[in-house]
C-alpha cells in the first residue's frame, strides 16, 4: 500500500469501483478541487457522508472511499459545472485535515486491487441475477458481460451498484477486501436469493 494525499468530496452516496456518477459542482472549494485535478491529471476521493450538522462547513465522511476519475465535464442550464466521474481505486483515509476553504484532504492508503478470481459455485445464483438485471436495463455493463460474468469482483461490484441497496449497505460492501466475501455479503442482503440458492 502506498500512502498519498487525496482531496475528498464527501457525498450522501457511495461511489463503487467501475461505476459512474454525475455531479453538479458549485461550491468554491470543490471548483478549486476540480481545477487542481485538471492541472495535476489526477482524481479525487468520494466518501459517504456519515454525519452532517446543519450549518457545518465540513461533514464527517466514511474512512473508506473510492477515487473518482473525471471522464467528462460540461455546464448545465444554470451554468453550473457538471462532471461525469468513474470509480477507480478504493482507499482508506488514515488522517484528514481541513484547509482554510473547508476542503478536506486525507492521507490515504490505497487498497489492494481485486484479484481476478472466478465466481465460486455457491455464488452462481448471483451471476444469474446480474445477467437478468443487465438484460433488463442494458447500458454499458451489459455490453461488457460474457467473460466478466465469471469475474467474482466484477459481479460483486455490478450487483452492489445496480441493486436497490441502502447507502450504508453499499458502504459495508465497499469496505470488504475479498471479492468472495463480498459476494457472501450480497447473498446475506438477499435472503430470498440465499434461500433459493440453498434449495437448489
Amino acid at each position: 500500500m502506498q500512502n498519498e494525499s487525496l482531496s475528498l468530496f464527501p457525498l450522501p452516496t457511495v461511489l463503487l469501483p467501475g461505476a459512474t456518477l454525475g455531479l453538479r459542482v458549485f461550491e468554491p472549494r470543490y471548483l478549486d478541487l476540480v481545477r487542481d485535478c485538471g492541472r495535476r491529471q489526477c482524481g479525487f476521493g468520494i466518501c459517504l457522508i456519515m454525519d452532517a450538522d446543519e450549518g457545518e462547513q465540513t461533514a464527517a465522511a466514511a474512512a473508506f472511499g473510492t477515487e473518482a476519475l473525471i471522464e467528462d465535464f460540461g455546464t448545465d442550464d444554470d451554468g453550473l459545472l457538471t462532471l461525469q466521474v468513474r470509480g477507480h481505486r478504493r482507499f482508506h483515509a488514515r488522517k484528514v485535515r481541513v484547509r482554510d476553504n473547508g476542503l478536506q484532504v486525507a492521507e490515504v492508503d490505497w487498497c489492494d486491487p481485486d484479484p481476478v478470481d472466478p465466481v465460486r459455485p455457491e455464488h452462481g445464483l448471483l451471476t444469474t441475477l446480474l445477467q437478468g438485471v443487465l438484460d433488463q436495463v442494458g447500458g454499458e455493463h451489459a455490453k461488457a458481460a460474457g467473460a466478466r460474468l465469471d469475474d467474482a469482483a466484477w459481479v460483486g461490484w455490478r450487483l452492489a451498484e445496480m441493486l436497490p441497496l441502502e447507502d450504508a449497505q453499499r458502504q459495508q460492501l465497499l469496505q470488504i477486501d475479498d471479492p468472495h466475501l463480498r459476494l457472501d455479503a450480497l447473498l446475506g442482503l438477499l435472503p430470498d436469493a440465499a434461500d433459493a440458492g440453498e434449495a437448489g
